[in-house]
Parts: structure tokens; sequence; C-alpha cells
């Protein structure tokens, strides 16, 4: 791909201004904007306030919109004949619990020394306020070279991503009109394992699920009753037990409905790319895979769908034993989904799982918590190619199409309310520390991240 003068002079204007873009970051990160902790709804506001300033000081047209929950900020770049293109983002942050185990203060980042290179390190600096600025930076080197915006941008930075987005579908449907583009572009994601580039080209959807069982109407002296009354813990471990089968493959009928096998191009793709599950499990004190038989470890975290307990309770386990039959016992299940499964078909195929194993004088009720299709882009678009390419100029490693192991609700919202596909291009690490304590971001990350863009835009226009 042959660059224009102009790109060159944006690549150097960013080299140039690192470290004020640097500083602007700390400025941002700064501000302990957790979406949420009611006790931060004022940081939060103050955070996108500060945004919406550096927006309009680069000469977007910027709306703050209020919502129930954290304002929402929608800029706009003037019209013209480009391609329009939707930027999304979102400046809100976690909690920092616990926070004894941060080596300096979250909401005091500062620029670390590491073996591995430079790195900002605080809260938010990966997810997502250092991504989100990359975009920023790159519009402020466009502008720098160019006198002006690119045409046809939209910006919407959300400030509820980290408490499961409850204004975002609201929000959508109201300005639809005013949001839909011909292409979301996502910075939420991460670089390969190895540190290429990549664009995320499919994520999986999720069911997420609490069940409760009731037998008795107290506890009860496992002596008096125990081998006679229902136990709702066992009861619960034979459903949940029974939810996988010999080979790992998911037992509910009818779940399989709408996965598809991998292509075999991305197959071939995904092959090439050496995926070493056993030094990935590594970092987590494992070694050994598991999961369906017949099934390469790629496939398994991107393009399987999976039915995971993520928590189970009941009885008494405190301190010393208690021998009891509990009244109650509760899990909370996930179910990761690919393809085009049906989100809402797979809760109830669970529920009427679970009421199989429940005997007639229990009970059990259910509670719902989220549940989204997966996303898949078509990467037939020209743009992603030309973003592929552009990943490869600016990191000097070929660029790969990976698959999302997660969700990231907003690109099926996109689709299935503005009918935008989305390009998920993040500049993360696996080893960043999103969600955890001592998050960070490497200088790289941030400064090739802006380039990136830069690069990206210069193809899309």
């Amino acid at each position: 791909m042959v660059e224009d003068a102009s790109t060159q002079d944006m690549l150097s204007q960013l080299d140039k201004g690192l470290d004020a873009a640097l500083n602007r970051l700390l400025e941002f990160l700064r501000i302990p904007s957790i979406s949420t902790d009611p006790a931060h709804k004022g940081d939060v506001r103050q955070a996108a306030e500060w945004l919406v300033a550096q927006l309009r000081d680069l000469g977007f047209d910027v709306t703050l919109h209020d919502t129930p929950g954290h304002p929402m900020i929608v800029a706009k770049s003037p019209a013209g004949d480009a391609r329009p293109v939707l930027f999304y983002g979102h400046y809100d942050v976690q909690p920092v619990d616990p926070l004894d185990l941060w080596n300096s203060p979250p909401f005091e980042p500062a620029i670390e020394e590491t073996p591995d290179g430079p790195v900002i390190r605080g809260r938010g600096a990966s997810d997502d306020k250092g991504q989100l600025m990359t975009f920023v930076e790159a519009f402020r080197a466009w502008k720098s070279v160019h006198g002006a915006l690119p045409n046809d941008l939209t910006l919407l930075f959300e400030g509820e991503e980290e408490s499961g987005s409850p204004s975002l579908r609201p929000f959508l449907q109201a300005h639809a009109d005013d949001l839909r583009a011909d292409l979301a572009m996502i910075c939420d994601t991460a670089r390969y394992a190895d540190g290429r580039p990549a664009i995320t080209t499919q994520l999986r959807g999720m069911v997420g699920q609490e069940v409760v069982i009731h037998a008795a109407d107290r506890d009860l002296h496992s002596g008096s009753f125990g081998g006679l009354a229902a136990n709702p813990i066992m009861i619960l471990a034979q459903a949940l037990a029974a939810l996988k089968d010999d080979t790992g493959r998911v037992t509910l009928p009818g779940f399989y409905d709408g996965v598809a096998d991998l292509s075999p191009e991305l197959a071939r793709d995904w092959q090439a790319l050496n995926f070493d599950a056993t030094d990935y499990l590594s970092r987590v004190g494992l070694s050994q895979p598991i999961g369906e038989q017949g099934r390469t470890p790629l496939e398994m975290v991107w393009n399987q769908p999976t039915a995971e307990i993520n928590g189970i309770a009941g009885g008494y386990a405190g301190a010393g034993f208690k021998t009891v039959l509990p009244a109650t016992a509760r899990a909370k299940v996930s179910f990761r989904l690919t393809g085009t499964q049906d989100p809402q078909a797979v809760r109830q195929a669970f529920q009427d799982h679970v009421r199989r194993f429940v005997p007639a004088d229990c009970r059990v009720e259910f509670h719902d918590h989220g549940a989204g299709p997966a996303s898949v882009m078509d990467i037939s678009d020209p743009a992603f190619g030309q973003a592929k390419d552009a990943l490869t100029q600016e990191w000097g490693q070929e660029a790969a199409y990976i698959g999302g192991g997660g969700s990231i609700p907003i690109a099926g919202d996109f689709k299935e309310l503005l009918g935008t596909d989305s390009m998920l291009v993040g500049f993360a690490r696996d080893d960043d520390r999103i969600h955890s304590p001592n998050e960070k971001y490497d200088v790289e990350s941030f400064a090739k991240g802006a380039r990136s863009w830069v690069r990206i835009l210069a193809a899309l226009r």
C-alpha cells in the first residue's frame, strides 16, 4: 500500500506530539469515572464533560445527551462525500477493589518503566480510556495536517459500558437516524497473543441465567432428614452436571442450532496463528486443555458455544462444620453463543432442562441476567482488507483476522438497530490486567494505536 505525503506528515505529527498526548491521557485517567458506583456519578459526568471539551477544541459538533443513567456523547464532523463511519468507545471504568492489591493509587496514573518497555499504569488505561484516546489523537493529527477533520465521522462515547449499558439500546433506538453509518469502528479489543495486530471478525453472544431451587421451608438436620428429604444442592448439582456429556458437548435440545463450522479459509488462517493451548493455560496455572472432543483450541474459544457454571451457593460454607440440608440452593450459569444461535431459545432450553430434575414438592425460580446474539462480520467489505493492510504496514507484522471469545454487545446492537456492521480493532495486550488491580496500557499500544487509526482513516477516505 502506497501512502501519500500527508499520511507521513500525520504520522510525524503523532510522533512529535506523543508526550503531550500522554499528558492528556493521564489527565483523563485521573477522573474516577466508575459507572457502577452511585458515589461516582459526578465523576462520570466530569469525564464526559472533559471529553466534550477535547472534541469541541478539535472542531467536532458535540452534544452531551443526558440519559436515565450516565451521559452519552455524540460528536459529528462536517458532512461530505466520504463513506460515513461511526466510532464507538466508553469513558467509564471498572471499580478498583481490592484496593490493597494495587501497587500505586489507581487514579494517580503514571508512566512506569518495565522490562518490556514503558506502560501507562492506572484504572482505565487499557479499558477503555487509552484505547478511546487513540481515536482522538488520530483525529487531532489529521486536523493538524489537513486543517480540517475527516468528513462524515460520527463519534459515540458512552459512560455505562462497565455497568451493563442500560441506557444504550433505548438511546440507539431514539437516535438511529443520527447515528446510522456504513461502518462502525470499535476499539475495545486486543492484539493477538503474540503482539501482532488483529481485526476481530466474530464475537460470541451470551445468555446469563440464575437458578434458585427451594425445598423444605427451613434448613434441616441432616441426621433427622438426610436420605428422606429433598436436598436442593444435590438436585441442582445433578441438573448442572447433566449439561454436558462425556465428550464435552452441551446436552440441551436444539442448543447447536445455528452453530456453523469454520470456513476453510478461516480454518487455514487460524491454523497459521500457531496457537499453543498449553502455553496459554500455563499463564493461569493450568496445563491440560478440556472441551469438546474433535475441536481445535481456537475453535473452542472463538467459534464454539459454551455452557459454564459461574457460581454456586447453598447450605453452610463457613468455618467449622454444620450438618444441614439447606432450604435453598442457587447457581449462576452463562452460555457463550456463536453463529445464529437464538439467545431466548437457549434460555428456555436451560430452564426446561432444570425443571426435569426438580421434584414435585420443590420449586424452582429463574432470574435472567441479559442475553445477546453472536456477531459475525462481513469481511468481504473492502474496508476490512484496507484496514488489514494499514495495520500490517504500521506494525511490521501481517495483521490477522481473529475471533473473540467474549461478548461485546454493542456490535450486535449496531447491526440490529442501525443496520451497521462493525470492525473491531484494538491494541490492548493480554497482560493489561483489565478489570484487575494494576491495570496498564503499553505506551507502544497507545502511540502505534493512534498511528494505526491515521493509516486506516487515510485508506478509507
